[in-house]
């Protein structure tokens, strides 16, 4: 060990300075042993026991689809069908979205999302079925806790914004001539997942799904607030994205219940009704 003497101070000065070096070595040898003690701590808290660090979980990312930023499933027969979250996405949806060859679903009563079904003028009544009960689901109903609510359909050019008095107001549309009634649409969605990505679709499509093995939850009105029904719905699923599953949920409370097909089933249908 090398130690440095200063000659131009006396034996007893180099002995204080030595020693005050020694002392201020020795403090930071006890912090850095506090340090790894409570870095130790904090490794077996985490589930990391004996200072062996778990191997990171590896997240697969997902490209978001234009899609996405509304309520959205894909019908039984591969049709899409997208939902307003607010006054102003229904805005969007009229304006934007809407096309001449689709339908817009609606349910009959206050506070419900507007719902197009891309190309659905030539869908058959099963999958004009599946909107309409999809529109149901996110309509307030939900958090009324009504159980099941009408919905009617309309084509493009039976639904306007402006009226003989001028332009309406948000989240308004002037509708005109013959609706097609789809009555007391059950509220019920089924979550599972498809390649890794959150699906949520209404019970009456996923009944009419194939699948060989699937996991899944069958999601109605209940008494779990949303939270608890999305940390449920993620252990049942295996998903890790809470956030991503309570955007999905209608407004309200929740029953959750697990469920799975077992290889081999027929349809989702059978599963469901076995």
């Amino acid at each position: 060990m090398e130690v440095r003497i200063d000659f131009t101070k006396s034996a007893q000065d180099n002995a204080d300075e030595l020693y005050k070096k020694a002392k201020k070595l020795l403090a930071k040898k006890a912090g850095a042993v506090d340090a790894i003690k409570e870095l130790q701590k904090r490794l077996e808290a985490a589930g990391a026991k004996g200072g062996v660090r778990q191997a990171p979980k590896i997240l697969k990312v997902t490209k978001a689809e234009w899609y996405e930023k509304f309520h959205w499933f894909f019908t039984s027969s591969g049709m899409l069908a997208i939902g307003g979250r607010d006054a102003q996405q229904n805005e969007m949806l009229n304006s934007k979205y809407f096309g001449e060859s689709d339908l817009f679903f609606h349910a009959d009563i206050f506070g419900a999302p507007v719902v197009v079904l891309k190309d659905g003028a030539a869908a058959d009544s099963g999958t004009k079925e599946e909107a309409a009960q999809f529109a149901a689901c996110y309509s307030s109903a939900w958090k009324q806790m009504l159980g099941a609510v009408d919905v009617y359909a309309m084509r493009r050019e039976q639904v306007s914004k402006s009226s003989e008095k001028g332009y309406l107001g948000a989240g308004s549309f002037l509708l005109k001539g013959e609706r097609e009634w789809h009555r007391n649409m059950k509220l019920e969605l089924v979550a599972f997942l498809d390649n890794g990505k959150l699906m949520m679709v209404p019970s009456k499509a996923f009944e009419r799904m194939r699948f060989e093995k699937l996991q899944y939850a069958r999601i109605t009105i209940g008494d779990s607030i949303k939270h608890d029904a999305a940390k449920k719905l993620a252990r049942i699923l295996g998903h890790d994205g809470l956030d991503a599953i309570m955007v999905r949920l209608p407004t309200g409370t929740f029953s959750v219940v697990a469920s799975a097909i077992a290889p081999g089933s027929a349809s989702a249908g059978a599963a469901a009704k076995s």
